[in-house]
């Protein structure tokens, strides 16, 4: 349950940015996970699919950065780092 508040909270941001940006797509996004996140690359970008099915980020190529270092301020968050839209 975790792990769908995380996405759901990012695909928001997602769209906002987009909407922003007047973009009709979203073509990449490229997240950072903290090493304390509790959610692996794989099954982020499992609810990362599903979540965007439907949006403006549906199909978006997904980079994932996992960052190893526990002791980072941020090791426990799930951060977005950038995005890539097409006008």
């Amino acid at each position: 349950m975790h792990e769908f508040s995380l996405i759901k909270d990012l695909i928001h941001k997602i769209i906002t940015i987009a909407r922003e940006q007047h973009a009709s797509k979203v073509h990449g996004v490229t997240v950072r996970i903290g090493a304390l996140s509790h959610i692996s690359p794989e099954h982020f970008q499992e609810h990362f699919v599903h979540a965007s099915h439907g949006t403006v980020a549906e199909g978006a190529q997904l980079t994932i950065k996992v960052m190893p270092d526990i002791t980072d301020p941020q090791s426990q968050e799930v951060m977005l780092e950038n995005i890539e839209v097409v006008d």
